[in-house]
């Protein structure tokens, strides 16, 4: 119930208190007197009514204001900008904490003395390291809630066949489930600010302090996403194991990797013919969403391959919102990919929604430091974040090796 619909009924409850009370008492001085015959029926039964309608109103009002309405969304939305506030201007800014309501934080209090990122400023990182790290905007995100998180994979197995009406059916092979645990590891920045800056009210701290984290947590992340090591930070898709062997006959886990036939260089004649080998290599049913991961060096040479009759197989983007393309397929600049070198796994292809997942354990926190450091002030922020290749058959790498 609203504040103005609690004031309303109040005072139509107040109204009818008064008309009845009021109505009680005329009726008494008209008993007194002796003067009964002077009401007639017809008055009676116009207070009798004018009571009733008063009744319904009240009613109608209780009803309504069980209700959700725009009135109580908008008291929510004031709700939020004020927890936001306390939490900018009185933790943030003056660490103070006796005045922060619990429910303008994610989590609870820690006992360490670390306060939960608002859910307001939580998905404002969130959005902007969608803008920096293309892993992490390309890939499949889970939020998770406990330490660990686990995916059955479907590897195949189950036979069928065809049968008559009345032929006997013999039973069939079970499908075989593989588990995958994406590692997971936690992440973390530590910008700083002096209290004079905090404490100037032109300083924009939320912005500020949302780009430092986003800046330093996509730099981190993008990095383990293609080359993490899986211990204390999630496995990067460059760290499987390799095999040219295709789909049907290698081993799970492993991710297919076609070579070049020349140690750290394109093949010497067509050497573009490669880049058709690989989406070719990937089942139709990924395909369709898969694109090409590359550096800026390695792009640069791409750029300049030619078919048979001179066109570039590269098709800019005819609008800034597009991807430009390469042989059909959308092409994503990842400076994490390694620069071509002998042996290097420098080009991927892949659909990358279905080949890697990324796990975000929810909750960002944060740690309020104006000790270690004076005069400045730190913002000790962590959040916890895995991830691993899940379907190996969404995902070919180019190899430069014989």
């Amino acid at each position: 119930m609203t504040l103005e619909t609690k004031e309303a009924l109040e005072n139509l409850t107040r109204s009818f208190e008064t008309f009845k009370s009021a109505n009680d008492e005329r009726l008494a001085e008209i008993e007194s007197k002796g003067q009964a015959d002077v009401i007639t029926e017809e008055k009676l039964d116009r207070l009798n009514r004018e009571m009733t309608r008063l009744q319904e109103v009240a009613k109608g009002m209780q009803v309504a204001a069980g209700r959700p309405n725009l009135s109580a969304k908008q008291d929510q939305d004031v709700i939020k900008v004020e927890q936001k506030r306390q939490f900018f201007e009185g933790f943030i800014r003056k660490g103070h904490t006796h005045n922060l309501d619990q429910k303008a934080l994610s989590t609870t209090v820690n006992a360490d003395g670390g306060y939960a990122v608002p859910v307001e400023l939580d998905q404002q990182i969130e959005k902007r390291l969608r803008d920096l790290s293309p892993i992490r905007a390309e890939a499949n995100v889970v939020a998770i809630g406990s330490s660990k998180y686990k995916k059955l994979v479907n590897v195949g197995g189950i036979t069928s066949g065809w049968i008559s009406e009345t032929g006997a059916r013999v039973e069939t092979a079970t499908p075989t489930l593989q588990e995958i645990t994406p590692p997971l590891g936690e992440i973390y920045a530590n910008p700083a600010a002096t209290q004079t800056m905090l404490d100037d009210a032109s300083f924009n701290v939320d912005k500020w302090l949302s780009e430092e984290l986003a800046e330093e947590f996509s730099y981190q992340e993008n990095g383990a996403f293609v080359n993490g090591s899986g211990i204390n930070q999630p496995r990067g898709f460059l760290q499987y194991t390799v095999s040219t062997a295709s789909d049907d006959s290698r081993t799970f886990g492993e991710i297919q990797a076609l070579t070049t036939g020349v140690a750290g260089d394109w093949a010497a004649a067509d050497p573009s013919d490669i880049l058709v080998d690989m989406t070719h290599e990937m089942k139709s049913g990924y395909r369709s969403d898969a694109k090409f991961y590359m550096n800026t060096s390695l792009l640069a040479e791409i750029r300049k391959f030619k078919d048979a009759d001179g066109n570039y197989l590269w098709r800019p983007a005819l609008e800034n919102s597009a991807p430009s393309t390469l042989l059909g397929y959308p092409v994503i600049e990842v400076a994490e990919m390694p620069t071509r070198a002998a042996s290097s796994l420098s080009l991927c292809f892949a659909n990358m929604k279905r080949a890697y997942t990324i796990t975000d354990r929810s909750g960002t926190q944060i740690l309020r430091d104006p000790y270690s450091n004076k005069p400045y002030v730190h913002f000790y922020t962590t959040k916890r974040v895995g991830g691993a290749v899940i379907n190996d058959q969404a995902i070919k790498l180019l190899q430069f090796s014989v």
